[in-house]
């Protein structure tokens, strides 16, 4: 179903992506990491939809069907470090480190630092560009946010 989108995003040099596009790879990610511990809730589900309510300004409906889509994509992804990557060369710093935020988000949802995901984002983190400093930072203002 995705194939093509995704030969997009593992070329060799891979363009920078529609918004449409970018939409669909984050809420991959997004799915990767709250499925990382193995227990993918259905409060992970309904805080993904809030992050991408919240950040493309979508419908409830819009966001859970980008989430639904997004699901089938982490499925047909390749390995977190070549899809994160590939998210990499084809996002904006700015926006990258906003992914980050969101990870961070939805990691720390239900107020628990789980030793997978806390594992998956310093894994991904550093794949997307941004630093261990600057990963702390955006997990710091979404602590405190959440508190």
């Amino acid at each position: 179903m995705f194939g093509e989108f995704l030969k997009r995003l593992v070329a060799d040099k891979p363009a920078k992506l529609p918004d449409a596009d970018a939409r669909l790879a984050l809420a991959a990610l997004l799915v990767r990491i709250a499925k990382s511990d193995g227990d993918y809730a259905v409060v992970e589900k309904d805080q993904i939809e809030n992050i991408l309510s919240r950040r493309y300004n979508l419908l409830n409906v819009e966001a859970e069907d980008l989430r639904v889509a997004a699901e089938q994509l982490e499925k047909e992804a390749p390995d977190t470090v070549r899809f994160t990557r590939a998210i990499k060369e084809a996002v904006d710093l700015e926006d990258r480190t906003a992914i980050i935020e969101s990870l961070w988000e939805l990691a720390l949802a239900d107020g628990e630092r789980d030793k997978e995901e806390d594992g998956l984002l310093r894994l991904v983190a550093p794949l997307l560009g941004i630093n261990d400093v600057d990963s702390a930072l955006a997990r710091q203002r979404v602590e405190a946010r959440l508190s």
